[in-house]
């Protein structure tokens, strides 16, 4: 496409530069020019020096600029001539091709159309119309992965991850921020979540086992149109940062297995701290001390069983029995009843999410 892109453009010089001008590609065969008898032909002495340097040279009476995004030229314009007219023509179709083949590269390029969709920087109507324009197959099941990088190396995490999911007609990979780098995976319909977080554990244990690179991966839910994928991407930012506040052990959280937590996450903090006001005496839960926490967090765990808590312990029953009695004298709630149980859960998650010090309320 970006010969035909140059060809345009150089037919349309052709009249304006009375001389040959014509752009060759990075083996230095030239894909456009004004004569077309010599499109296809290559040169390689021009490929040598191409490989060497951005700035202008001269070879076989013609002057050539090469330009392109990479540190390695992917392409140079050659003008006939070796004077400083053609130089600066050279210099002049160089920006021109250059400017040319960036907007036509973001307006067509797949990988930006997904991530300006991730990022809502389309409109809802326009979404489908791209999708058309570039073949893009629209209502298949897809979900963002959003990978935190942690602590890095020098491997780009980014680079791996591409390596990682090289088709990239079903999957996109790219970054939002220096620390942030999205994957958009096309999955089957119906796919198992365990599946996904098995997914998110590859990349994971591949990053930090080969590479060094610990990172957190944010799971939204699959959805089954292009137009979606932004509300997956919230998700996965979600699940991210309330990982952060609930779960600060785990690598992988997933949108789906938030629960509660994420209901407490979008709760204003004035109306959290009133709930622990009236929950709590006052100073109840403070007094509380870690071993007691401990304990109540093994209650939990199984299931507000004594028995089967007081055996993981390694304490007799008596002594849990004891320890919830002290709690129930202390905040008013006996653990052992599923109602307070369940206030004392959300409590102490409310606890640990005003802690974390949320800013956006």
């Amino acid at each position: 496409m970006s010969n035909r892109l140059f060809q345009n453009v150089i037919h349309q010089m052709r009249e304006t530069i009375d001389c040959t001008i014509g752009v060759i590609d990075e083996t230095a065969s030239i894909i456009a020019c004004s004569e077309l008898s010599k499109v296809g032909t290559t040169n390689e002495f021009v490929s040598l020096d191409l490989s060497e340097s951005r700035d202008s040279f001269v070879r076989d009476g013609y002057t050539y600029k090469p330009f392109g995004p990479h540190m390695k030229p992917d392409y140079a314009v050659f003008v006939e001539g070796t004077d400083e007219v053609a130089a600066k023509y050279a210099s002049i179709l160089a920006i021109s091709l250059a400017s040319i083949k960036q907007y036509y590269d973001e307006k067509y390029d797949r990988n930006n159309f997904i991530k300006n969709v991730v990022l809502d920087n389309v409109l809802p109507g326009d979404i489908h119309v791209k999708a058309r324009e570039l073949h893009f197959n629209s209502e298949v099941s897809r979900v963002v992965l959003l990978i935190r990088i942690v602590t890095s190396n020098d491997v780009s995490a980014y680079d791996v991850i591409q390596n990682l999911f090289p088709d990239k007609n079903k999957d996109f990979v790219f970054n939002i921020t220096e620390t942030d780098i999205v994957l958009v995976k096309e999955v089957t319909a119906g796919i198992d979540p365990k599946d996904l977080e098995k997914l998110a554990r590859s990349i994971s244990d591949t990053l930090s086992g080969e590479f060094y690179t610990r990172v957190n991966v944010g799971i939204g839910t699959v959805v089954d149109s292009v137009r979606n994928l932004s509300r997956s991407f919230k998700e996965a930012q979600t699940a991210l940062e309330v990982g952060k506040v609930f779960d600060t052990d785990k690598v992988i959280v997933s949108y789906d297995n938030l629960g509660i937590a994420r209901l407490i996450y979008h709760l204003p903090t004035t109306l959290c701290e009133t709930f622990l006001r009236e929950v709590f005496k006052k100073g109840s839960i403070e007094s509380l001390d870690h071993e007691t926490l401990f304990t109540i967090q093994k209650f939990f765990e199984n299931n507000l069983n004594v028995s089967e808590t007081s055996r993981k312990l390694f304490v007799h029953r008596n002594t849990l029995v004891y320890r919830l009695e002290k709690i129930k004298k202390l905040t008013g709630l006996d653990l052992r009843e599923f109602d307070h149980a369940i206030i004392f859960k959300i409590a102490l998650m409310v606890r640990k999410y005003l802690a974390a010090n949320p800013a956006k309320f």
